[in-house]
């Protein structure tokens, strides 16, 4: 376990406790730090990527109706070394993908950025965007 405690954290709330975290541990291969109970609450991790998961109560810190999919408007970049065990993974669980792989190269200034990338949404319906770097090149 990691001593590195992101300075921020996204907390999503879940309709379904348990098959959110299934989806977030066995396919996309996070790994649980803290586990409480009463609400369901997870503080995850994978590399240097922390999430947190917490069951939607009636005592949840909710600013309004909350009503799938659940984060419109957002989407969390998740950087990886290699996409490709996390791809296998959520095919071999007949999991589809809410953008196809493809590989992106982004103007930062005087340079290109690349990335190979693809998005899932998870089962509440918030959207993922899996990256992993493939270095920059010249314009």
């Amino acid at each position: 376990m990691t001593e590195y405690w992101n300075p921020m954290v996204p907390e999503l709330m879940v309709s379904d406790f348990e098959h959110s975290l299934d989806f977030y541990t066995r396919l996309l291969g996070f790994s649980i730090r803290i586990r409480r109970d009463n609400p369901d609450f997870v503080y995850l991790e994978q590399g240097q990527v922390q999430l947190m998961l917490e069951q939607v109560t009636e005592s949840a810190w909710l600013t309004g109706d909350l009503n799938t999919p659940f984060g419109r408007g957002i989407n969390f970049q998740i950087e990886l070394p290699d996409i490709d065990p996390l791809l296998t993974r959520l095919s071999g669980n007949q999991v589809s993908l809410y953008r196809d792989v493809k590989e992106t190269w982004y103007d930062i200034g005087d340079k290109l950025s690349g990335e190979r990338e693809f998005l899932v949404q998870d089962p509440d319906g918030y959207l993922l965007r899996f990256t992993q770097h493939l270095g920059e090149k010249s314009k």
